[in-house]
């Protein structure tokens, strides 16, 4: 059935499918920065131990895969150090809605889902109720996508 609600929903994932569509020749690079931070300056260790999005500090930085990360104290740049995969959101911290549509796009910090132990962001809350309808349906698509899509 195809109520108000679900129509809004779908309504506020189009951008992530018109606006984030590239042409051939841009490249996006592997990880998702915005003013030469990854994830926004946002610590992704902070995701696993603190449940919660948290501002890093540029007083804990470090560049891993062409990237700038930024934490939120010297322990969780440290534990990234140590294992960056297990921390590192996937999809190079695209939109993992949109990884699995085929694109990529932005994303924003609150949007977010640890699944079995991996960091999905999405684009926004809206998508991010989307992308929870199926996660490991999404997952699949997304990872049969990634990383074409950013070619």
């Amino acid at each position: 059935m195809f109520t108000r609600r679900s129509f809004l929903i779908t309504a506020t994932a189009l951008p992530v499918v018109t606006m984030s569509t590239r042409p051939a020749f841009a490249a996006e690079p592997e990880i998702f920065s915005r003013d030469g931070a990854a994830i926004n300056g946002y610590d992704p260790v902070a995701y696993f131990t603190q449940s919660a999005p948290v501002k890093g500090d540029a007083a804990y930085n470090l560049t891993w895969k062409e990237a700038q990360w930024y934490f939120a104290s010297a322990e969780s740049k440290a534990m990234f150090e140590a294992t960056p995969g297990e921390y590192a959101p996937q999809y190079g911290g695209y939109c993992a809605y949109a990884v699995s549509k085929g694109s990529t796009a932005k994303t924003e910090p609150d949007a977010w889902t640890v699944y079995e132990g991996k960091l999905y962001l999405n684009y926004n809350r809206s998508v991010r109720a989307l992308w929870s309808r199926d996660i490991p349906g999404n997952i699949t698509r997304a990872n049969a996508n990634w990383p074409g899509v950013l070619s």
